[in-house]
Parts: C-alpha cells; sequence; structure tokens
C-alpha cells in the first residue's frame, strides 16, 4: 500500500522554479546525463521538505533503448534523481559539509507504482527521517500528474 504523499499538490506551488540547475551544480556534482535533476520548486529547511522535478522527454538519452518503441524512464534513473535531490537539501542542512562529494549508501522500502512515459514532467519530493554527522536518510517519492510512480528511503554518506 502506497504512503500518504509528502506534498499537497493544492497547497504547495509547483509553477516557478525556486532554484535553478546553475545553483544545484554547486552542490551536485553530477554531469551530463547522469544530471537528473532540472531545478528545485520548493525548499524549506524547517519543514525537512524539499521539491524538483526532472523533465521527462521522447529525445532523452536513454529512450531509444529503453524500452524501444515504448520509452520508459528507468527505474534506475529515478532513485538516482531522488538522491540528487535529497542530497541538495542535506548539503544546505549543513554549511559545514560545503563542498563535500555524498554518495549512495543505499535504499529500503523501494516501490515502482507506474510507469513513467514521455513527455511528462516527474515531480520528485524528499523529506529529511534521520540525519548523521555523515550520512542521512530522506523518504522519497516521485510523481507524475500528481499520481504516485516511486517511492524510496535514499541513504547517503559523506565520502
Amino acid at each position: 500500500m502506497p504512503t500518504a504523499p509528502l506534498i499537497d499538490f493544492a497547497s504547495l506551488p509547483l509553477d516557478q522554479v525556486v532554484v535553478p540547475i546553475e545553483e544545484i551544480r554547486e552542490v551536485c556534482k553530477q554531469r551530463g546525463q547522469f544530471e537528473m535533476l532540472d531545478g528545485i520548486l520548493h525548499f524549506d529547511l524547517k519543514s525537512d521538505l524539499v521539491v524538483g522535478f526532472k523533465e521527462i522527454r521522447t529525445d532523452d538519452w536513454w529512450a531509444p533503448f529503453h524500452i524501444p518503441g515504448r520509452p520508459v524512464f528507468p527505474g534506475a534513473l529515478m532513485v538516482e534523481a531522488s538522491a540528487q535531490l535529497c542530497t541538495y537539501h542535506f548539503i544546505h542542512r549543513r554549511p559545514d559539509l560545503d563542498g563535500a562529494f555524498v554518495g549512495f549508501g543505499g535504499l529500503d522500502r523501494t516501490r515502482f507504482r507506474a510507469t513513467v512515459e514521455p513527455d511528462c514532467r516527474l515531480i520528485l519530493a524528499g523529506r529529511c527521517i534521520r540525519l548523521r554527522s555523515r550520512m542521512f536518510t530522506y523518504s522519497a517519492q516521485a510523481f507524475v500528474d500528481e499520481k504516485l510512480v516511486f517511492e524510496t528511503e535514499v541513504m547517503g554518506v559523506v565520502l
């Protein structure tokens, strides 16, 4: 059974980018094909909530290959997008770690609830649930047209 959504689509404005890709690049080191965020739509350190997005397009590098004739956004890339979103939030919670590289630490309670096909906007949400000096765990979800398509607990570690 899916968990409750981390975001309330009716009360959270998701039509304006509050953190553009240039600012995300200052924190997240992935580049090129592995940049999985196009922007952040909501950023709140007090409520530990961050919401971002990735435009899923028919001309994306993976689309001709996964799956030919019926492109489906890979689940592994949803995981990566969630990890990048949560890393961005974590680094801002921990300004003493500015410039640090955060690596992938693991996943728990991961479920893929629906396929994600181009062209759409994948909305990603993350909320901190555990914070340690060099590790974090966030609850993360992804939505298309307000429908939950993916959920997990993502862990990151400062390397």
